[in-house]
């Protein structure tokens, strides 16, 4: 395996390109100024191939190696997109721009791809390439779904695919991992209950939307309950409700609600879809009123591939030792769009110690810089390992 004695000499260049980004956050697909920032770098860096603009904003770097006789590609991910939150860290290197902050470590994580691009087109001590993905819209906008529908996987002919995020409160040099479903497919829904609005005196001459939406709210978690198996987990939560008017003594004429459905499994997903919607209209219609349900599919689950899982737990372990790697890690009812990556071909995602921060999403959140050299060692060491060059 390579010394990180190289990786070490890049830290501080690394953890400056990682404040910069977070400085200056930008949402979704408008992530103009870090894709720049990314493509120049990997131009810098002398990489074979850089591409912009694929899913949109996405940029992509090629990195061969000194040998090409294996004949394999394997991609590696990073997210470049933050939040729309209002920072509250009190970090140095803040957010500039009020009301958008790098909430959820994508700066960590472009920067520490950065940083692997950077050592592996210098050594270039591998058998096969290396493609480097920097993708938008993470963060609800599908922007890995765009990349794999710009025909990214068929135009690098990438073979295998790795992810990586940071987690609070994982210990700065642990991995967490375990094969199979690691995060859930998360699709959201919106229910319109209309009834017949009047004089809150007066309830007998009204249809109450409030008392029907009361009843689907409470309806909708008996499919947890009774609607599939006890061991496969399922989580819907009507998480707003929006009246028409703010009067004491008017019943309205609808309730909106809005909420999310998470499942691991693809039968329970689709079981359960079907049963809100069944469940919103029916119960509106026993209290002669009626619900329309929109119903939109978020990402699918981030499921890893078993053989592709365990050689990244080997390679991990061989970065921080056998007892700081968890290979059996429970799985997480958020969503991660690199899913569709996955879908696409074998690979894994895995996690990184981002140590006692505050939560992902939150105000207070800033990555942890002390994690930087175990993600760039980590990306470093999974090319060693997948690409051996027998030179």
């Amino acid at each position: 395996m390579r010394t990180p004695d190289r990786l070490d000499n890049l830290l501080p260049e690394i953890t400056a390109w990682r404040r910069d980004i977070h400085q200056n956050p930008e949402l979704g697909y408008d992530v103009h100024r870090t894709a720049k920032l990314v493509a120049d770098k990997l131009r810098e860096f002398g990489l074979d191939e850089v591409v912009e603009g694929i899913g949109q904003t996405g940029v992509v770097g090629v990195i061969k190696g000194r040998s090409q006789q294996s004949g394999k590609t394997i991609g590696l991910r990073a997210d470049m997109d933050a939040l729309p939150i209002l920072e509250a860290s009190g970090a140095e290197w803040a957010s500039e721009t009020p009301g958008k902050m790098h909430a959820c470590g994508h700066d960590g994580h472009t920067a520490m791809l950065l940083g692997a691009a950077r050592a592996l087109a210098d050594s270039r001590d591998f058998d096969g390439s290396v493609v480097v993905i920097f993708q938008p819209a993470e963060e609800g906008g599908g922007g890995g779904q765009a990349m794999v529908q710009d025909g990214m996987m068929d135009r690098f002919g990438i073979d295998e695919v790795y992810g990586m995020h940071n987690m609070p409160n994982l210990p700065v040099g642990e991995f967490a991992i375990r094969p199979g479903p690691i995060m859930a497919a998360a699709d959201e829904f919106e229910i319109i209950v209309t009834g017949m609005g009047g004089h809150a005196a007066m309830p007998h001459t009204c249809i109450d939307p409030v008392v029907i939406s009361s009843h689907v709210v409470l309806a909708l978690q008996s499919i947890t309950s009774r609607g599939i198996r006890p061991i496969d987990p399922l989580v819907i939560s009507v998480t707003t409700l929006e009246v028409e008017g703010d009067a004491f003594n008017v019943i309205p004429q609808s309730v909106k609600m809005r909420g999310t459905l998470r499942a691991f499994d693809e039968d329970v997903r689709v079981g359960a879809k079907t049963r809100l919607i069944e469940i919103a209209e029916k119960t509106a219609e026993v209290f002669n009123g009626s619900a329309q349900v929109t119903y939109r599919d978020g990402y699918p689950p981030t499921v890893n591939h078993e053989a592709q899982t365990e050689f990244v737990v080997d390679v991990a372990r061989q970065i921080v030792g056998e007892d700081k790697v968890d290979d059996d890690r429970p799985p997480m009812m958020g969503a991660e769009d690199f899913s569709y990556m996955l879908n696409e071909r074998p690979g894994a995602f895995i996690f990184l110690g981002n140590g006692d921060s505050a939560n992902l999403h939150h105000p207070e959140y800033d990555f942890n810089d002390d994690a930087i050299r175990f993600g760039c060692q980590y990306w470093v060491n999974l090319v060693d390992a997948s690409l051996p060059h027998s030179g």
